[in-house]
């Protein structure tokens, strides 16, 4: 709720600022027509996000710490700080858009050298920190889906290098995404809202408190319910003034923010190959550019009328509010299916009792 009120009170007084400084969008010269009339709008509006999420975390610890003696936790820490470092790239890369006023920002080796810096930094990280009551780091060096004792060992340095390919190309794909109003955001809020419930329910059956079959080998569970609550929450207020016709865009700070986040939660949780599920939007936006170019380097035609698709269907004819609520419904299902996956499994060790 904290996050919430943040994003939804404070982004009108960020848009006023960003547009009285000037900071507006560059739009691509080859995409859709329509895109022309959002030249200019405020963008970089992920900074509110970051801010969101850390006041809403950082609030729910000051009540935790005064009523039960609880602080912050390193996997709660090492999401907030992954999330932030890569809102910094992302920040850079608009930065640099706004000051030479074009639609390219970094170079394509400064914003991977960011993303190789943060993604091994998190890795390196996320092995250390081992709790005195469980025994268990942040993140376990194992290739999972749903928990960790059914996974794939990848060793210390395999894990590193897995983890930084996953910040870095989810990062990229809810960057890809963000290219229509509230379309990111939205999927957004789907995605973190799994993570909570994913999260609460593996706190609630903790091999701490339950050594059945089907229990949890997850360092902090329940802080990590709370980071991603909090982004959700900061992400619903956003979405208030990102939907269509948007006050302001996220930009590059917010999509690589909440794309290393997503990832990071994953990768916490022991999830890792779930989110390829639960992100099944992001996952098809990111292969009809991939295909797209790897097509068009071989054949010199074109598979999609404009990557990534939502800009394909644009160009088909849909409106912008009809690919939204399209590609919405997508990452719904995508979703629930994946959150039906994972309760299935823990099914499939017998009935509730």
């Amino acid at each position: 709720m904290t996050a919430l009120a943040v994003t939804l009170l404070g982004t009108p007084a960020v848009v006023k600022l960003f547009r009285n400084r000037g900071y507006g969008q560059e739009i691509r010269e080859d995409g859709p027509a329509s895109h022309a009339t959002k030249r200019g709008t405020p963008t970089m509006g992920g900074s509110i996000i970051i801010v969101a999420t850390i006041a809403g975390y950082g609030v729910a610890h000051l009540v935790a710490l005064r009523h039960a003696g609880r602080g912050p936790t390193a996997s709660g820490v090492l999401l907030i700080g992954l999330m932030a470092s890569l809102g910094l790239v992302g920040f850079l890369d608009d930065f640099i858009k706004i000051r030479k006023q074009r639609s390219l920002g970094l170079t394509a080796v400064a914003k991977f050298g960011g993303q190789l810096i943060t993604g091994v930094g998190f890795a390196i990280l996320a092995l250390q920190f081992r709790s005195p009551t469980s025994g268990l780091t942040p993140a376990s060096s194992h290739l999972s889906f749903v928990r960790d004792y059914t996974a794939v060992g990848l060793g210390t340095a395999g894990f590193v290098l897995f983890a930084y390919l996953m910040v870095t190309a989810t990062s990229n794909a809810v960057n890809l995404t963000d290219g229509l109003d509230g379309l990111a955001c939205g999927t957004s809020v789907m995605v973190l809202a799994s993570y909570v419930i994913i999260a609460f329910w593996q706190f609630g059956n903790a091999c701490t408190l339950n050594t059945g079959p089907n229990c949890y080998n997850t360092r902090d569970p329940l802080d990590l319910a709370l980071v991603a609550a909090a982004a959700m929450g900061a992400c619903f207020g956003f979405l208030w003034w990102n939907a269509s016709p948007a006050k302001i865009f996220m930009g590059d700070t917010g999509s690589l923010a909440l794309g290393g986040l997503m990832a990071g939660i994953a990768i916490l949780t022991r999830t890792e190959l779930l989110l390829i599920v639960l992100g099944g939007l992001f996952v098809i936006e990111t292969l009809s550019v991939i295909i797209q170019i790897g097509f068009f380097k071989m054949t010199r035609k074109r598979v999609f009328n404009m990557a990534p698709m939502h800009h394909h269907f644009e160009l088909a004819g849909w409106a912008e509010n009809t690919v939204i609520v399209r590609f919405w419904i997508i990452a719904g299902l995508a979703v629930a299916f994946g959150l039906g996956l994972f309760y299935a499994e823990f099914l499939s060790y017998g009935p509730l009792r």
